[in-house]
């Protein structure tokens, strides 16, 4: 074969090659594009825990997203109310096919959860405006036994993004040793450590509920990584992000929803003095999503995270050592600073890409 016709073979393969590129590129894929991740969420809704299972909806529904299960937990309110809120939730973004895993029982309850921040229901007390939950509590299985299943399944394949208290996880620990280690990440939404608690003078809520189950996820791997009150103390959401989400799809039923959510969580963040007088509600659990989709929006600090179990008046404070010696037991990955002005108008530009394509399922009362 001579030179000159390999060379117009060799061209016209190239040629091939980068039209299918570009039919590629068009129907929107490209050629280093990562499948999307795939996320087990254990939550315990909750107002912001409603915001993060919708900013997770519009990540699946963007196909970066995988959404393996959703466990839910006693935390904000009853886990029979955790259980049917998140089933709700799945059900107006048009996931009511994901599984939804219902609480471990706790032992014993150390926090009387937090209706008074977020409605005797946990959403605003608007859950009678949605649909009846297609899961039955009754018959959903654990979250413990959901857990250790789906990380057997896809060992370092699933990453665990925990935004309630922790007693799912610990249990599926203690059932099964070394479970945790097989997930592709833990990301938890807890603790406080430059800063005050919100439930105690030292507390964060998460790990207050159950400290002994934070102490034993701290204790499961080491790189855990925690999105403190430091960070999301700095997210507040506001009538801006509300309304321009609204303005969107001002018929959308889920529009509707977020606004009247939104309104409540801003009078319960008012009575609390929660956001310096603001207008606004914190949307703690969003962050968990930025670290794994909006990496750049976070900063972070390698630590090793001890949680007090034993206190009289510390319970469930989290700590580390900021003094300069040798330590060898980091544990953790502890996001310290946020670009939360970014962090803000990609959940709101996230947030209308999902009120436009929501199924419409119900309507909503117009006012709280």
């Amino acid at each position: 074969m001579s030179h000159e016709l390999m060379r117009s073979i060799l061209f016209i393969l190239t040629g091939i090659m980068l039209s299918l590129t570009a039919l590629a590129t068009q129907a929107g894929d490209t050629p280093d594009k990562r499948p999307p991740i795939k996320i087990l969420l254990d939550t315990d809704p909750g107002g912001d825990d409603v915001f993060a299972l919708l900013w997770l909806q519009s990540l699946a529904k963007q196909r970066v997203a995988e959404i393996v299960a959703v466990t839910t937990v006693e935390g904000n309110v009853q886990s029979k109310y955790t259980f049917a809120n998140a089933s709700k939730i799945l059900t107006l973004g048009g996931f009511d096919a994901v599984e939804v895993g219902r609480s471990v029982p706790l032992k014993e309850r150390k926090c009387k959860g937090a209706p008074h921040i977020h409605g005797a229901d946990g959403m605003g007390n608007l859950s009678q405006t949605l649909p009846k939950p297609p899961h039955n509590f009754d018959e959903a299985r654990r979250a413990d036994d959901i857990i250790i299943e789906k990380l057997k399944t896809a060992p370092g394949e699933i990453t665990l993004v925990a935004i309630g208290p922790l007693t799912n996880l610990a249990a599926a620990e203690e059932k099964s040793p070394g479970i945790l280690a097989k997930a592709k990440e833990v990301v938890i939404m807890g603790g406080a450590f430059h800063r005050r608690g919100n439930i105690s003078s030292h507390a964060e809520f998460n790990i207050y509920c159950n400290p002994e189950a934070a102490a034993k996820v701290f204790a499961s791997r080491d790189d855990i990584v925690v999105m403190p009150l430091d960070i999301t103390h700095q997210i507040l959401f506001g009538k801006a992000q509300a309304n321009a989400i609204l303005a969107v799809a001002p018929q959308s039923e889920l529009a509707l929803f977020i606004n009247q959510l939104s309104e409540f969580m801003f009078k319960t963040a008012q009575m609390f003095r929660a956001t310096d007088g603001k207008i606004r509600f914190i949307v703690h659990d969003a962050s968990t999503l930025a670290y794994l989709f909006y990496p750049e929006t976070l900063q972070f600090r390698r630590a090793q995270v001890r949680v007090e179990t034993q206190g009289l008046y510390s319970t469930g404070q989290t700590l580390f050592d900021d003094r300069h010696g040798a330590k060898t037991g980091a544990n953790a990955w502890v996001a310290l600073d946020v670009d939360e002005t970014n962090l803000l108008a990609i959940l709101t530009e996230d947030f209308k890409a999902l009120v436009k394509k929501a199924p419409c399922r119900y309507k909503p009362e117009s006012k709280l």
